[in-house]
């Protein structure tokens, strides 16, 4: 290696010589070319024997310092803070998801009729479309390689869920214009309870299914362990250990707050709560191996974290309420939010 080294700087050349510089080198000095294809050195003057094994030799060097090279660049790319995503997430999940039913009720009914869809159904349509993309391009800025089946199932049963979301959201929340209260069952809503034939009320109980089990569950679990699969590559050694910038933090209160919405109106706390120890779990092992989160890694779990303790005050603050407590009966009590509007607050705004 140091006899290469000598040669090499007699010969002018220096750590940073690129590939082609040291291939024009070897093709128009020393008399012989290297096949792109194969590697093979074609040599046409075979005087320099010496020279032709110094320059292969340079030749494999500079190719693996241009590769190691591009791996860090890459790395170095995929462990930033990705304040795009991040940002795109938070606006579209606040406009597109909470925004939605505040849309429907605040426009003119004039505008969209009950038999046709409303402003927050296209609103969800904007969501089901935009969200896997977001959520695609999170995966690809993973600096750990992810299974595609995994990926590419999780997407797909989403949008699977997302649409059946819609259709069911969509009815539920027409109702609510007709006179459904959310605080109450199915069938003890007033609008419902006295349907003639009876059987009526079953489809308006599987319409709640779909809407708040079947398509709550496709909907949520892959989105959560899709972000549990990029939070698994969110790490790096831990004395190169990154916090997180300004714009994380800015980020971190609008995203949080999102989180308590989806958990409490989504009625998915096991599955949040279970996927936020699965990341400490994570964090934990990593930090044995000697690694930490990066700013990624921690805007997730920091967020994920605030959404909890505010998930616990909403808890505490609806604990004694007699009329939701009927609605969420069981050990796991989380009252939804716009349960908490019609019983509450439609009468007094």
């Amino acid at each position: 290696m140091w006899y290469t080294s000598v040669k090499l700087k007699e010969a002018g050349f220096h750590c940073s010589t690129s590939l082609t510089a040291v291939e024009l080198y070897a093709t128009f000095t020393l008399g012989f070319t290297a096949c792109r294809d194969c590697g093979t050195m074609e040599v046409s003057c075979p005087c320099d024997q010496e020279c032709v094994e110094v320059m292969k030799n340079a030749l494999c060097v500079c190719a693996s310092s241009q590769n190691d090279s591009s791996e860090k660049d890459s790395s170095l790319k995929n462990s930033s803070f990705h304040l795009d995503l991040w940002f795109c997430f938070t606006v579209q999940n606040w406009v597109l998801d909470f925004g939605r039913p505040i849309v429907m009720i605040a426009l003119p009914l004039e505008w969209f009729p009950l038999n046709k869809p409303s402003a927050g159904d296209y609103f969800h349509m904007a969501y089901n479309v935009i969200t896997p993309f977001l959520l695609l391009k999170l995966i690809e800025r993973s600096p750990r390689a992810l299974s595609r089946s995994a990926v590419y199932l999780c997407i797909i049963t989403f949008v699977m869920g997302a649409s059946i979301h819609l259709v069911g959201d969509s009815i539920n929340h027409r109702l609510i214009l007709s006179g459904y209260q959310l605080h109450l069952s199915v069938r003890e809503n007033p609008i419902i309870k006295n349907l003639q034939p009876a059987t009526l009320i079953d489809s308006f109980e599987l319409l709640y299914y779909y809407d708040e089990n079947l398509g709550h569950t496709m909907w949520y679990v892959p989105f959560f362990l899709i972000f549990f699969l990029f939070f698994t590559g969110c790490f790096t050694h831990a004395h190169e250990e990154k916090r997180m910038p300004r714009s994380a933090w800015l980020l971190l209160g609008p995203s949080a707050v999102y989180y308590w919405y989806l958990v409490t109106e989504g009625q998915i706390f096991i599955l949040f709560f279970v996927t936020l120890v699965v990341m400490v779990a994570t964090v934990m092992q990593q930090k044995r191996k000697g690694f930490a989160p990066d700013s990624n890694g921690l805007f997730l779990l920091y967020s994920f974290g605030i959404t909890l303790a505010l998930v616990a005050v909403w808890v505490a603050w609806l604990w004694d309420d007699p009329v939701l407590r009927r609605k969420y009966p069981g050990i796991i009590y989380v009252p939804e939010p716009w349960a908490f509007y019609t019983l509450h607050l439609r009468d007094r705004l």
